[in-house]
């Protein structure tokens, strides 16, 4: 069901997202003043692939899976679109249809903001076409680099690549021990061995020898990270 307003810890992620934060006051005012809200349950399809872009959309809450379907029919996990993040603004630029399923992974919220009104947005601040160059230049920028740590890295730093990566987004602190992070998106070991482009056998093989050097611990609901530094030198070593 749709609720009108966002919530206040649902605004602060939106607000604080690092694009977001960065325009100036009145483009953000009048991004907020046409958005409407959604909320999803989990596994409740946003958008699928071949349909006509018609919204311009920002996670506020939970993560937006991207997927594709393999000629077999299994779904392929691509990324995860993390709370602050805007996405389908390119097939409003270009005029071709969704290249991607988007499902809610976890309770969702997202913002949405209808194509006439982002049409007329650009129309009247410039900035926004600049701010979106911006935005795609990162996109470019982190597609390279999946790009080349997939032709270069070993899957055991590519994996603590990755668990960083998901500490940074989904983190929140341990309750039994202070110094340890748990990382709050739920994640299947066949869908964290999709997103490295892996076997879950492989997968589950380099978790547990990280988990046998106390870099991490896996848990029933999830894993937690008891050391980054120790990760962060797993990367250092292979590159």
């Amino acid at each position: 069901m749709d609720e009108p307003i966002l919530t206040i810890e649902e605004r602060a992620a939106i607000n604080g997202g690092r694009w977001f934060s960065s325009l100036s006051p009145s483009l953000k005012h009048d991004i907020l003043r046409c958005a409407y809200v959604k909320r999803f349950k989990d596994g409740d399809l946003i958008g699928a692939r071949g349909e006509p872009p018609e919204e311009w959309i920002a996670c506020a809450k939970g993560a937006i899976r991207v997927s594709s379907t393999s000629i077999s029919g299994k779904q392929i996990t691509l990324t995860y679109v993390e709370p602050g993040i805007w996405f389908g603004d390119v097939s409003i630029f270009d005029g071709e249809r969704r290249t991607h399923d988007a499902y809610a992974h976890g309770e969702s919220t997202i913002l949405c903001v209808a194509k006439a009104d982002f049409k007329k947005i650009l129309a009247s601040h410039v900035e926004l076409y600049e701010a979106l160059l911006r935005l795609h230049s990162r996109r470019i920028r982190q597609l390279y680099g999946l790009v080349e740590d997939l032709n270069t890295l070993p899957l055991r730093a590519r994996l603590a690549k990755q668990l960083l990566h998901l500490v940074r987004s989904y983190g929140v602190p341990s309750l039994s021990d202070g110094s340890e992070i748990r990382i709050g998106l739920q994640l299947a070991q066949e869908e964290l061995a999709q997103l490295l482009g892996a076997s879950r056998q492989r997968v589950n093989q380099e978790l547990k020898a990280m988990e046998r050097e106390d870099a991490i611990r896996i848990e029933p609901g999830g894993l937690v990270i008891r050391d980054r530094a120790l990760l962060m030198r797993i990367i250092e070593s292979d590159n």
